[in-house]
């Protein structure tokens, strides 16, 4: 499951467009908004992705 700077960027051009858009309409943003939540989110992650190489 190789990704490509073509699938990353489309995606972070996605979620741009998706967190304006809930901006826009004044609904909460479904992902912690401070960056603390948002590393939780990143460590998560990495945790899920490192373990899931190592077996």
């Amino acid at each position: 499951m190789k990704e490509t700077i073509k699938d990353i960027l489309l995606s972070t051009a996605a979620g741009f467009v998706v967190g304006a858009l809930f901006a826009r309409l004044r609904l909460p943003v479904p992902a912690p908004p401070t960056p603390a939540g948002v590393m939780g989110i990143v460590g998560l992650f990495l945790g899920y992705w490192l373990v899931s190489r190592l077996n």
